[in-house]
């Protein structure tokens, strides 16, 4: 093998575990800041509802939270640019939820979320807000790989809102960590029936749950079942880009790089404007030995995040592939 084989394999490596999470180290931090207005359905301020901002990608990514004023207004500084899950919640309306990205290079526009009067068998509606402590416990638990621990906390906050069906995912997706793969796969189904009801989250949360049926098949070498759910999970909400970004992430994961590519690929058409995908899909030309692609990804990146830790990271990788 000669030097510069050498140096593509190593780097190929370095990179496997470069974008299983360390360069998103500091996800979410920066100079950027965004403020939003929280209405009702008459369009009138909505006092005192709990706002959460939290960068999509990445375990560890930063988060921030704030109470809306009399006026219905939030504001939060110190966020990096990327894509964002915004969630608004009341007592005695639907949850909001809403992605969002943010720049740090543009002023980003203000963000109104209008909220709907909650009705009877309405899923997800928080009866005690006070018991998102066992919600943020129970993340930070799975995040640290205790499963059992993470699923009690879920419960505990079920318990006290037990229409927030969408907490049957973290549930799930904790079973099918432990390597319980029918039960995980019992409740991703619990999930889709439930979500047949909601017209706010219902096509987001099938999305999710079939996608995560797809992520078991393939932890169990099943290629054609798993494909054949994350098609599935992509036809019911084909307008989610960050679904389309998770499935690449799986497949990342496991290696399968064409796949991958191609939901990086969908991702990238769904939100043009997005760095993300494309970072990501520079490291997996990186790691199919196709530098030229590789560096036309990393550039395209580089155009929509010039500046950061990842940015710098990103033109390190292209001083040694260019040499």
């Amino acid at each position: 093998m000669n030097a510069k084989a050498l140096r593509t394999f190593s780097l190929g490596l370095l990179v496997i575990f470069l974008a299983a999470g360390l360069v998103f180290a500091q996800a979410g931090r920066g100079t950027a800041r965004l403020s939003g207005l929280v209405i009702d359905q008459n369009g009138r301020p909505v006092e005192g509802a709990q706002v959460t901002l939290s960068y999509a990608q990445g375990a560890g990514g930063a988060k921030h939270e704030a109470k809306t004023s009399k006026k219905g207004e939030w504001s939060f500084m110190g966020l990096g640019t990327g894509q964002w899950e915004l969630v608004v919640v009341m007592k005695g309306y639907e949850p909001y939820t809403q992605s969002v990205s943010v720049s740090q290079l543009t002023l980003n526009p203000k963000v109104e979320a209008k909220l709907k009067k909650a009705s009877a068998g309405t899923g997800g509606v928080i009866q005690d807000e006070s018991s998102f402590s066992f919600l943020d416990l129970g993340n930070q638990l799975y995040k640290d790989g205790k499963y059992d621990e993470a699923i009690v906390q879920y419960q505990l906050f079920l318990e006290k809102n037990p229409q927030a069906y969408q907490v049957q995912l973290n549930i799930a997706d904790a079973y099918r960590e432990k390597g319980e793969f029918d039960k995980a796969t019992e409740l991703y189904n619990k999930l889709i029936e439930l979500s047949t009801g909601d017209p706010t989250l219902g096509k987001e949360m099938a999305g999710k749950a079939l996608a995560g049926i797809g992520n078991i098949y393939l932890k169990q070498n099943k290629l054609a079942e798993a494909q054949e759910y994350f098609r599935k999970s992509i036809e019911r909400s084909p307008k989610d880009e960050i679904l389309a970004y998770n499935v690449g992430e799986i497949y990342f994961s496991n290696q399968n790089l064409d796949e991958a590519q191609k939901y990086f690929e969908l991702a990238t058409q769904i939100k043009p404007e997005w760095p993300d995908p494309y970072l990501k899909m520079g490291y997996v030309y990186l790691n199919k030995a196709d530098n030229v692609s590789a560096v036309r990804m990393f550039e395209k990146f580089l155009t929509l995040e010039p500046e950061g830790e990842r940015a710098a990271l990103v033109k390190n990788i292209l001083n040694t592939i260019k040499k």
